[in-house]
């Protein structure tokens, strides 16, 4: 008796949206078929790998993330050029953590020159965040659409407190949104809508649900990822039907198992493998709950989670 495979049968399908500027465009999305379940339906695009550039050095890192980036931390342009360069970033994801008003609190202005000086510096699609206050972000991300228009970056957090401000602005000067919300599907979904009554066009628009590392919170992530899929291919919810984002680095290298060192913590083994382990094992739960762009630290951590998206796209 032959056994055959069940399968499930979709009738939704995940929006394909270009990244990035003519000539260096990045396709996300497309998929008609749960995570890597290729005998169901289609991944035409494989996710996509942003590493991450911060706006000045980083003072809260562990020495074993830091390591890679020694000789550029203090130019973010000269720090995206090597990611690109030396190790074959897909996208850049630019933090603008000193916006943050309970930080260096950067003007506008200076956020939106960096932004553009990095922009200059590499050809691949850039992502750029601000430090999730809502009021500064509004001046932040205007002033980045600005500089830098007609690039398609990739602008974010857009959130329900400023959707309308960045939303308008990202519309007149070309730029693709990051619909984020607090790990809610239904969160998701309305924020989605309001983008839409905005005019944003269904192909600038990507989820970003929030995420945690592993051991913090992951598995709701997880749950609430993989029920947007869900909804988008099996309820055919066109309001959830865009490709998902997941900006997991800066959770996991914040984490006191990252950066406790071997000495105060032997039970814990190597510091700097378990750091480059835990951030590639929680990429890899992201992936399988639908994630279509992680934003990833470090180099080795990063080559484990590409042989596994080769691995599981054949």
């Amino acid at each position: 008796m032959t056994f055959e495979v069940p399968k499930v049968s979709y009738t939704g399908k995940i929006r394909e949206i270009p990244l990035g500027r003519e000539g260096n465009t990045v396709i996300v999305g497309g998929e008609s078929c749960y995570p890597f379940h290729l005998f169901e339906g289609e991944m035409p695009n494989p996710p996509k790998i942003a590493m991450e550039v911060y706006d000045s050095e980083p003072e809260d890192w562990p020495d074993t993330a830091l390591e890679p980036f020694a000789d550029v931390i203090k130019e973010p342009a000269a720090w995206a050029r090597k990611c690109v360069d030396t190790y074959g970033a897909e996208m850049i994801a630019l933090q603008l953590a000193s916006t943050d008003p309970n930080d260096k609190d950067i003007s506008a202005d200076e956020a939106a020159k960096i932004t553009k000086e990095v922009s200059d510096a590499v050809d691949v699609p850039m992502i750029v965040f601000g430090c999730s206050n809502v009021e500064k972000d509004t001046d932040v991300l205007k002033a980045v659409c600005e500089v830098c228009e007609g690039r398609n970056l990739i602008i974010g957090p857009v959130a329900e407190g400023n959707y309308r401000a960045i939303g308008a602005t990202a519309i007149g000067y070309k730029h693709t949104v990051l619909a984020s919300t607090p790990i809610d599907i239904n969160l998701a979904k309305q924020l989605n809508i309001l983008l839409g009554n905005l005019n944003v066009p269904d192909e600038k628009i990507i989820i970003d649900p929030s995420t945690g590392a592993l051991g913090y919170g992951l598995e709701y992530c997880y749950s609430v990822m993989e029920r947007i899929r869900m909804a988008a291919l099996i309820q055919e919810d066109e309001r959830l039907q865009f490709p998902i984002i997941s900006n997991l680095a800066r959770e996991v290298w914040k984490t006191k198992e990252v950066k406790v060192p071997e000495s105060e913590a032997p039970l814990l083994g190597d510091m700097k493998k378990r750091g480059i382990l835990i951030e590639a094992l929680t990429a890899q739960c992201v992936l399988l709950a639908g994630a279509d762009i992680l934003v990833m630290r470090h180099p080795e951590a990063i080559s484990l989670v590409k042989e596994s998206i080769k691995d599981l796209m054949t």
